[in-house]
């Protein structure tokens, strides 16, 4: 071999030697980065699955004092005792309940009249709802230490020991408790993780705080947050045989075209660019599920409500992109879109029935948008639609931390529009708080009406509701209603309700909601034929 040849040889071996440098580098990295998203992926779900967990533990805790405030029968009587653990043993979370007062138990439903502690008891921390939680209930014992208890005037509940095991709530004015997302065990991180408690945020966050990998998701009704972690050096020595495959089998050309692929098919197929360009595209559509006046059965309105298939032709929930467009911060550009589709297909049916009502669901960054009054406006003006055929759906929550979003309400109520409290019954509104912001009508939760017919404890809420509604003299629309009992119930009601769910029609395209309000003119026309032929007949 020449001393040319060799140094070509030489030169092309190190730029092969060099390229699978490269290729095993990069193999390396794209593994790792697929690892570590996984990883991240899965505490996210962790994490909001978490949160779910705490929401049912507060919404049936909530639901369960409510029901005790408003008890049926004297205090600490034997009726009381006896109906109090009834619905103990069809709570999920709670152990035990009965009343205090000035800190010292007078009765309890699962204690007895003799075994009462004479200890007063403080609570640990009062929240802003005037919940008192109790982090060491003494007469109530897990593992040799005081349970945990909530309390709400002068009745109180407390947990259940399986529910503490699961839930170690560490009581704040934000409870922040969490759980090693590898191992699905309940821990205490904060004080076994080489970090402090000021690391993790009271908000939704994601990152790396040394060896840790760490998703903080919060609830969206409750002052609670989840963390799960997992130890970033553990999770890449698990995975030491895939990525020494993946380098192997990675090579220069491979590993370089493979992982410039990767990251481009990974940008294209995320929801969220996915999202972007349907939306550019106008590839979202709006269906509507007719609202039905209860005590005549007539269709008096209808919920637009945003749909979207993926790019591969998979429908994606709304759930889920909407929270996209939330986190990425675009949902107002759904929100025109549904506005803009909405108001044009009922533009006629509007003008032709000024008590028609058309709702639309306003996301909390749209109250907070300059941009989101006058797009109203402007689409209104272009369909010759006025304001008061539009109502605007806000959830209980999306005001609660934002005077903008007040000052847009009210700027709502000046130009004529509207306000329904979507979801209500979730976020548990004050009389004060619906008076102040001047709602036209509340839309109670599906929960709430497919607890009707059952035994939960979320039943005995419903008449008290209804009773605020008639108080406040506040219109009543009930989601979720799937089956006859269901509609009846609020039939029953001593005002009238509007009511929306598969038990009446499930969303459906402007035709064929066009074909429902047809057969409906249709089926009123006969009855009115039939009733005017049968006084004919009788003169």
């Amino acid at each position: 071999m020449t001393s040319t040849h060799k140094r070509h040889f030489l030169g092309t071996l190190a730029a092969v030697a060099v390229a699978a440098a490269i290729g095993v580098a990069l193999g390396f990295l794209l593994e790792g980065a697929f690892v570590l998203k996984s990883a991240g992926k899965r505490l996210d779900q962790d994490a909001w699955r978490l949160v779910a967990e705490v929401d049912a533990i507060q919404g049936e805790s909530h639901a369960l004092l409510g029901a005790l405030n408003s008890s049926p029968y004297p205090s600490c009587s034997e009726a009381e005792a006896a109906w109090v653990r009834k619905l103990i043993f069809h709570s999920v979370y709670w152990r035990d309940a009965g009343r205090m007062v000035d800190g010292r138990i007078i009765c309890s439903a699962d204690l007895g009249r003799e075994n009462l502690p004479r200890a007063q008891f403080k609570p640990s921390v009062t929240l802003a709802d005037g919940t008192s939680l109790y982090n060491h209930f003494a007469p109530y014992e897990t593992h040799g230490e005081g349970a945990v208890g909530q309390k709400i005037g002068d009745v109180y509940v407390v947990m259940d020991n399986k529910t503490i095991d699961r839930f170690n709530l560490i009581t704040k004015d934000r409870a922040i408790s969490s759980v090693d997302a590898v191992t699905h065990k309940p821990v205490h991180p904060f004080h076994q993780l080489p970090i402090t408690d000021g690391v993790v945020s009271d908000t939704n966050w994601q990152g790396r705080v040394g060896k840790w990998l760490m998703v903080t998701r919060c609830s969206a009704n409750y002052p609670t947050c989840m963390t799960t972690y997992a130890n970033l050096p553990e999770i890449l020595t698990d995975r030491f045989i895939p990525f020494m495959v993946y380098a192997a089998l990675g090579g220069m050309t491979g590993a370089l075209f493979g992982f410039a692929c990767f990251l481009l098919h990974r940008r294209r197929i995320s929801l969220a660019q996915q999202l972007r360009r349907a939306i550019r595209k106008d590839k979202l559509w709006v269906v509507y599920q007719p609202i039905v006046q209860l005590s005549s059965g007539r269709i008096t309105g209808a919920e637009a409500l945003v749909r979207w298939k993926d790019e591969e032709g998979f429908p994606v929930g709304p759930d889920v992109f909407v929270k996209i467009a939330e986190e990425r911060g675009f949902v107002g550009e759904i929100t025109r879109l549904v506005v803009r589709h909405a108001l044009h297909d009922f533009r006629e049916l509007l003008l032709s029935r000024p008590e028609f009502h058309l709702s639309v669901n306003v996301a909390a960054a749209d109250l907070s948008d300059d941009r989101f009054l006058p797009m109203l406006e402007e689409t209104l003006k272009l369909e010759g639609v006025p304001a008061q055929s539009l109502a605007v759906e806000i959830t209980e929550t999306s005001t609660a931390h934002s005077e903008k979003a007040k000052a847009t309400i009210k700027q709502l109520r000046e130009r004529g529009f509207s306000l329904h409290i979507d979801d209500f019954g979730t976020g548990y509104s004050s009389l004060s708080y619906l008076h102040a912001l001047a709602i036209d009508a509340i839309k109670i939760d599906k929960s709430f009406t497919q607890a009707i017919g059952t035994e939960a404890v979320t039943v005995s809420i419903l008449p008290q509701i209804l009773s605020m509604a008639a108080t406040l003299k506040l219109q009543v629309i009930v989601e979720g209603v799937e089956t006859k009992a269901q509609s009846d119930y609020f039939l029953a009601a001593s005002q009238p309700v509007l009511a929306q769910g598969w038990y009446f029609g499930r969303p459906v395209s402007i035709e064929q909601f066009q074909s429902l309000l047809d057969e409906e003119r249709k089926t009123l026309a006969a009855e009115s034929d039939s009733a005017e032929l049968s006084h004919v007949q009788v003169a």
